[in-house]
């Protein structure tokens, strides 16, 4: 049993999820008993599917394994891409990365643009909740500070997700973790250069003060398939001094990311930080359900 394997510990449920995103494709069923590779399961037959999307060849995905000129180095950092997972060394099989966290009922990489991991960033932004004098508001049981941080709520399945994105090769975590944060939140906003480039200013200030990591690992995304996932890297940063407070930040209306609604800083609350960590695994997160937003 790998490493990777042992890490990932919880069960998938998104990516054994069908139909598959964006497609009328089926996944072979996985029941919970046959999710590890530790139980043999020798019927076991997944669907092959790569979305035309991908095989078409966009510049940011990988040609499909056997293809003349691709010999990609898994486990390790290949030229500009990082194919290291974030739970150790994970199996390949057939020329062929095989999920540490298990049978998806699919194989082949859906509509994800690397074999084995696809590595994201998600950026989040913190802040306490302040009433209208600006004093830190407690929750009426808890008697707890409410901390509040910044989700969109996705147009296209209407649930909730941290601004978040991919990570470009080469690129450093600290900078895309910028860059996805400050895309979402400036490029829609109809401001002047000069309101444009303060904005920036309290960016900049905001992601180069002291964070910390909130969760770096797997993410049951129903992209995942059983040669290609998704994995993130979760940092926070605390906007102690409010420095958005009264500004209603929108997503852009064009683009990527079209299909977003606005950026809003929710009314759930938690006591810590921790609270967050469960649902990069897919775990409800209190009354309403968060999901990772990588695209």
């Amino acid at each position: 049993m790998s490493y990777a394997a042992r890490a990932v510990g919880s069960l998938h449920r998104r990516a054994r999820a069908s139909p598959y995103p964006r497609s009328t494709v089926e996944r072979s069923h996985v029941p919970d008993d046959k999710v590890s590779w530790l139980v043999e399961w020798r019927d076991y037959k997944p669907v092959e599917y790569t979305a035309p999307s991908i095989l078409a060849g966009p510049s940011w995905a990988d040609p499909q394994i056997g293809e003349r000129d691709f010999s990609p180095k898994f486990n390790e950092r290949d030229g500009l891409v990082d194919r290291k997972s974030h739970h150790g060394p994970y199996e390949i099989e057939n020329g062929r990365p095989r999920n540490p966290a298990g049978r998806t009922g699919l194989v082949g990489r859906g509509l994800l643009g690397r074999w084995g991991p696809n590595h994201a960033a998600d950026p989040i932004i913190t802040r306490w909740k302040r009433d209208n004098h600006g004093n830190k508001v407690a929750h009426p049981v808890s008697g707890k500070n409410i901390l509040q941080f910044v989700a969109i709520k996705r147009k296209d399945c209407g649930e909730w997700a941290i601004p978040g994105g991919m990570v470009d090769p080469g690129e450093k975590i600290s900078a895309t973790l910028k860059r996805e944060f400050g895309e979402e939140a400036m490029n829609s906003l109809e401001k002047s250069r000069a309101e444009k480039k303060e904005l920036e200013e309290q960016l900049h200030q905001l992601f180069n003060q002291e964070h910390f990591v909130v969760y770096k690992g797997y993410v049951d995304d129903p992209r995942n398939t059983d040669s290609a996932w998704m994995e993130t890297e979760a940092v926070n940063y605390h906007d102690e001094t409010d420095r958005f407070q009264g500004r209603t930040v929108l997503s852009p209306t064009r683009g990527k990311d079209s299909h977003f609604g606005n950026l809003v800083f929710p009314l759930g609350y938690c006591a810590s930080l921790k609270c967050l960590t469960p649902f990069f695994l897919g775990f409800p997160f209190y009354d309403f359900k968060l999901m990772s937003n990588h695209t």
